[in-house]
């Protein structure tokens, strides 16, 4: 039987006219003391905010969210294992970030319940409290848009039908890709859109690839992966976009990072690559 852990949450409140008492979740609070797991999460996007409350001042909204993300973390990293033997529920935590007073901001009350993993339940509440109801749950252009002007470049150049799926295997896993082709190594493409909802979604999809890479790494066969990215069509979210290029960068096969921009030079190279490949003498 799986162990569990007791938990404590609270949900951050926006209030835009503390008068009316209208409110808006825009932030989780998350105590596990003894599954020894403390995490706070806020959204840093605010179209849909926006929406509903034209006059708001967004990059204030921003600010005060990443400055109570701040202090939670200063709390953290100053106490350390005292965290978890002083405080007893998230609502505490909360508050020792944020006092409760009459600003926008307030937390909510506070809630708890028993999990076998605090930190999957963490994600798990904040996307129910928190972006839930974002209008923008999926992609604007999918990651089939990003490669396919790729795909119409290699057609024209005859050479679509050269590339091929190549599966990357290590002793813990295995990783797929559609499109390979080999020159002395294997080199892997894999396109990627990051016109996502929001920033959290940005930075996650390059996490879980850099993961992927990771549990690939170490694999009998050398291999070379280039990323073609797609950038997002909201401004708000390039400082997402530019960061989660540094997150793919920091895999450690440091993979090529193409932006659409420059796909004719990728493309130029998986030419040469082919045909040279194709001209070497078979042994």
């Amino acid at each position: 039987m799986k162990k569990t852990f007791t938990y404590t949450y609270s949900v951050l409140r926006y209030r835009h006219d503390t008068l009316a008492g209208e409110q808006v979740n825009v932030g989780l609070v998350f105590h596990s003391p003894d599954g020894r797991f403390s995490d706070f999460k806020a959204r840093h996007t605010y179209g849909r905010f926006s929406a509903m409350y034209p006059d708001l001042d967004g990059d204030a909204f921003k600010l005060t969210l990443r400055a109570i993300e701040r202090g939670l973390s200063k709390i953290a990293e100053k106490e350390g294992s005292n965290l978890f033997a002083e405080l007893s529920d998230a609502a505490a935590l909360g508050r020792r970030a944020l006092p409760q007073d009459d600003s926008s901001f307030v937390w909510g009350e506070q809630g708890s319940g028993v999990t076998t993993n605090p930190a999957t339940e963490f994600a798990s509440l904040f996307e129910r409290f928190v972006t839930l109801y974002d209008k923008e749950k999926k992609l604007v252009r999918q990651d089939a848009d990003v490669w396919r002007p790729v795909r119409d470049m290699l057609v024209s150049r005859g050479i679509s039908n050269r590339l091929q799926k190549k599966v990357i295997t290590s002793s813990v896993d295995r990783v797929e890709f559609d499109h390979a082709w080999k020159n002395g190594a294997w080199h892997v493409v894999e396109p990627l859109s990051f016109d996502l909802a929001s920033e959290d979604t940005i930075k996650d999809k390059a996490r879980r690839w850099v993961g992927q890479l990771t549990t690939v790494s170490k694999n009998s066969e050398e291999f070379k992966p280039h990323f073609i990215v797609g950038k997002p069509s909201s401004e708000d979210l390039m400082p997402a976009y530019k960061a989660a290029l540094k997150i793919l960068k920091a895999s450690p096969v440091a993979p090529d990072i193409v932006e659409e921009t420059n796909i004719l030079a990728l493309v130029d190279q998986m030419e040469d690559d082919i045909r040279h490949h194709e001209s070497e003498p078979r042994s």
